[in-house]
């Protein structure tokens, strides 16, 4: 099917089954390999972009987001949520759909689903930091919290920074079962681990990625050693933090925005003046990443809107000359623009 690009009462759309056929066709570790590239590119032209802290919804079992932004030819956002009851009732914790348009017309000229592409750009995001910011060499990752997003985590950090072994915790052992059972078939060394301080023996890199909506800390400061790398990802929100302030005042920490950091991240603990580094700054060679072996180098993440840009513009790119999206009928065009009204006229009439 060809993408009808000059039809503009027509947008493509992306459904989740179409979504997964793109990233099988493409191979998931591919995809957010290439994904990685897309979105260093975006960062390194950092100051092009609109940027606001997202548009958040909180209430007491979740948090429904918006994340604009725009270069000043294409403008996307993404609707977000977060609601970590939702495993307990068999629902998705996060859920997401988005749009790109072009600025000059205002038409959009995509609509998909984000669900698991928010999973991949993620993943593709926190390998992205540790291909700069991990010490290098390092073959053995740590993965606390083995939900839905941690065979991704796994998955791109093979792929972009060449990690062979994966630790893994959680504090339910079935979801340590489940992601030892799929990253075991995609040819990955799994270790299951029954602590978490047991999932960080001999690892270099650590990643935190839990849910829940509360201060719960999940790496106190006697856990971390010198010369690693924090990837702490988790379900970030006002009053959710995973790290403890005393490894947060040893480490040097990389943030992608730090108005919403500030609010969402484990930074949220400290002073408003508390350093930080951005990582397009690092990206375009403007300020130090990993100095030295000893560092504890730390990403902050809680995702920003141009790594969803970067991501809905590569689905656009990847689903031309494909049949991996539908024409939606969503805009109405009338012959006469002015004439809207019109076309709630019967034909000959």
């Amino acid at each position: 099917m060809e993408l009808k690009f000059s039809e503009r009462a027509y947008v493509p759309f992306v459904s989740v089954e179409n979504m997964i056929r793109l990233v099988q066709s493409v191979g998931a570790e591919t995809f957010m390999s290439e994904l990685a590239d897309v979105i260093e590119a975006d960062f390194k032209r950092w100051e092009l972009f609109d940027k606001t802290p997202r548009v958040a919804s909180h209430s007491d079992v979740g948090v429904i987001e918006l994340m604009p932004t725009s270069d000043g030819e294409l403008y996307g956002f993404k609707y977000v949520n977060g609601h970590p009851k939702n495993t307990k009732e068999g629902l998705q914790t996060v859920t997401a759909f988005g749009l790109l348009a072009n600025v000059d017309t205002g038409y959009p000229i995509l609509l998909t689903a984000m669900t698991l592409l928010t999973a991949l750009r993620t993943a593709a995001m926190s390998a992205l930091v540790g291909r700069h910011l991990a010490p290098k060499g390092a073959t053995t990752m740590a993965m606390i919290g083995n939900g839905a997003q941690s065979e991704f985590q796994c998955l791109a950090f093979r792929a972009i920074c060449g990690i062979e072994t994966v630790r893994l915790y959680d504090s339910d052992p079935a979801a340590t079962e489940k992601c030892a059972r799929n990253l075991a078939a995609a040819g990955m060394n799994v270790v299951s681990c029954k602590t978490a301080e047991e999932s960080m023996e001999g690892a270099k890199i650590i990643t935190t990625c839990t849910a829940d909506k509360q201060y719960a800390t999940i790496l106190t400061g006697n856990m971390i050693g010198d010369g690693v790398h924090i990837n702490a990802i988790g379900g970030d929100c006002p009053g959710k933090t995973e790290i403890a302030p005393d490894i947060l005042n040893r480490s040097d920490i990389f943030v992608e925005y730090p108005p919403q950091t500030r609010i969402e991240g484990d930074i949220q603990q400290m002073a408003d003046d508390h350093p930080v580094t951005e990582l397009w700054q690092v990206m375009r060679g403007e300020a130090a990443g990993r100095t030295g072996e000893s560092q504890i180098t730390m990403f902050d993440s809680v995702g920003f809107a141009v790594e969803d840009f970067s991501a809905l513009k590569y689905v656009h790119e990847k689903i031309k000359d494909t049949d991996f999206f539908e024409n939606l009928d969503m805009l109405a065009d009338p012959e006469d623009p002015r004439d809207l009204y019109g076309m709630l006229i019967p034909s000959g009439t």
